[in-house]
């Protein structure tokens, strides 16, 4: 009877789910960050058991299904840490995000339900090559950005920057823009760049198109990644690039590498922010004066009047329709095309 395997979202650039392969166990010596590997779902199941597809769609296992992922690293400040190194003879590790990315857990918040636990059933080779995700990575030649760029840069996971994304690419669509979202750095997952798409964004893209199942990775792996997202980008030929840096400059996803590669092309600037104390600890860290201040940090008149009273910031809730005025006179006075 022919193996059912449940396939992650980290396969979505490959051909996996309808070309054949083969599953065989290699030696621990032999594995690879980014490889695919196949892995046996084990113990008692919690929230977390559920798989993210190629199409975004969450899909809930048990003990015992076969799933595709990819290993590689998470490093995720509030939620939890770990990595495909750590992996042992044993062969047990975790499921770190829904798309698929495997690797052992080193640390998780108290308030996370338990990540799924999973053993490792052989890696996935065609022939005798081992597959990994670069191995799919469409080829691009290399292309300078022209691209008139807004970046979201977060003081932390989960300040807001998919959904100042959203919204602010829903206003250029509104201009009739061609519109590319990109999320260049953070761990797996598809439903923020998706999101973008259903925002109205012409083209998506992120780092697992460029083959990685997250941005920790030494920098000049980053770099090389970053040079591919940025000529797909410029290949798009788009009037604008709303560009997400995942996590914050100062965490171990290459942030600061991101930001270094876009600030020729950036006339606009979002910090989304968890709380007024995190906007002046940027501020004063980086130097950085962004053009709005948004996120959790805007979700009261208490917190607007605080990060302008530590920072001399505008801070606005882009939640609030009576908000998006402000926004619409930003955009319009840092892109000429938008009206």
């Amino acid at each position: 009877m022919k193996t059912r395997y449940v396939f992650a979202s980290l396969t979505r650039i490959s051909d996996l789910a309808t070309n054949e392969f083969q599953v065989r166990k290699l030696p621990r010596g032999q594995w690879r960050h980014a490889d695919y590997v196949a892995a046996t779902v084990t113990g008692e199941a919690s929230s977390l058991y559920r798989i993210e597809l190629a199409n975004g769609r969450l899909v809930e296992v048990t003990e015992g299904t076969q799933v595709i992922g990819a290993l590689g690293r998470r490093a995720a400040t509030l939620e939890a840490t770990g990595s495909w190194e750590g992996i042992g003879e044993d062969g047990l590790f975790n499921e770190l995000t829904g798309a698929g990315l495997f690797g052992k857990l080193v640390s998780i918040a108290p308030s996370m339900p338990r990540l799924m636990a999973l053993k490792y059933s052989g890696h996935i080779l065609r022939g005798n090559q081992q597959l990994n995700m670069s191995d799919f990575v469409i080829p691009v030649a290399d292309k300078p950005l022209v691209t008139p760029t807004i970046l979201l840069i977060g003081t932390s996971m989960s300040a807001g920057k998919t959904t100042t994304g959203k919204i602010i690419i829903h206003e250029l669509k509104r201009a009739d823009l061609k519109v590319v979202g990109a999320k260049f750095t953070g761990a797996g997952r598809y439903r923020d760049v998706l999101s973008y798409g259903d925002a109205g964004a012409d083209i998506i893209l992120d780092f697992v198109d460029a083959g990685l199942p997250s941005t920790v990775v030494p920098e000049c792996e980053f770099d090389q990644a970053m040079r591919y997202m940025v000529s797909r980008v410029a290949a798009a030929e788009a009037d604008v690039l709303v560009a997400e840096a995942g996590a914050s400059p100062l965490e171990p996803y290459n942030g600061a590498a991101a930001v270094r590669a876009l600030e020729k092309n950036v006339c606009c600037t979002v910090l989304c922010a968890s709380d007024p104390y995190a906007v002046f600890g940027v501020q004063q860290a980086f130097g950085f004066e962004p053009d709005l201040v948004t996120g959790p940090t805007a979700n009261t008149e208490a917190g607007i009047n605080l990060v302008e009273k530590l920072t001399g910031l505008k801070a606005i809730n882009l939640m609030r329709r009576e908000s998006l005025p402000d926004l619409r006179s930003l955009l319009a006075a840092k892109l000429p095309r938008y009206s």
